[in-house]
């Protein structure tokens, strides 16, 4: 059996070309330094962390463990040079995490990257 990623609520970044005996397919991601920076999953995680306010309650919706969430987390402030996700830890309550300025203006910058490079697949045809 085939496995396939749950769609998260955003769709995928997957992307093709018309309908045709062929289709080119692709998916979109960011390197920086040789290493992803975001990605369709990444982006949806910082979104969850957004609506949710924690990375916890964010893997969970994803059915990610948390220590892989954490880890995410963690390299896309490092590759961003920046806090994207800020965070609180522990007290009464527990701790929160929220998205900066800078994430979710990344989040923004992301899907228009998609939407353009969906676009650009529609117009190209396989030969």
């Amino acid at each position: 059996m085939v496995s396939r990623k749950t769609d998260h609520g955003r769709g995928s970044a997957l992307a093709a070309s018309p309908a045709a005996p062929m289709q080119i397919k692709g998916r979109l991601w960011l390197e920086k330094d040789g290493e992803t920076f975001l990605s369709w999953g990444r982006v949806v995680l910082l979104e969850r962390i957004r609506d949710l306010g924690s990375i916890a309650a964010a893997a969970r919706s994803m059915e990610m463990a948390y220590s892989h969430a954490w880890s995410l987390v963690a390299n896309i402030n490092r590759l961003a040079g920046e806090e994207l996700v800020s965070r609180s830890f522990g007290g009464k309550h527990g701790g929160r995490a929220w998205l900066t300025p800078a994430g979710e203006a990344v989040i923004a910058q992301f899907w228009n990257l998609v939407d353009k490079f969906q676009k650009w697949l529609e117009t190209q045809e396989a030969e």
